[in-house]
């Protein structure tokens, strides 16, 4: 069984017309090939997991699973903390989220939060989310930076 990627498109061949058994060598390549695809199906479970405890409904994301870990917990310890007579701000809470993500990964984070909104945004890779907790939306992403230089 060999696999292709090509830009997220996989192609798989099955060799099982030939009887000859692959060499040690061929064994630990196929090992290490299947390790980080392994490794991403664990992380993406355990995700799926954080998302279902915490009561988030993932709807779209570019963004590795730890960051996307931390999001998840920093809303919902936000919402969680709010007090139980009043709604979260959404405005506080897109500004609490955008801080914590430039101080933790550095700056140029924008957050939107709201029941109904609609966007089209240009991020940088590995940089986006869209997740919903209870009845509000979370639009995270970051841009990228470029140093302006006075002559």
């Amino acid at each position: 069984m060999v696999k292709v990627s090509n830009q997220n498109q996989y192609i798989f061949f099955n060799n099982s017309h030939t009887t000859a058994k692959p060499s040690s060598m061929e064994k630990e390549k196929q090992v290490h090939a299947k390790q980080p695809h392994e490794r991403r199906a664990t992380e993406e479970v355990k995700l799926a997991a954080t998302a279902i405890s915490l009561n988030v409904r993932l709807r779209s994301s570019d963004m590795p699973v730890c960051m996307q870990q931390r999001a998840l917990h920093f809303v919902r310890s936000l919402v969680d903390s709010a007090p139980k007579n009043s709604r979260p701000n959404p405005t506080h809470l897109a500004r609490a989220l955008k801080k914590e993500f430039d101080l933790a990964y550095g700056p140029a984070w924008h957050c939107v939060v709201g029941k109904s909104f609609g966007s089209f945004v240009t991020h940088s890779p590995g940089g986006f989310m869209y997740f919903s907790l209870d009845s509000l939306c979370v639009l995270l992403f970051k841009t990228e930076v470029q140093l302006i230089k006075e002559t």
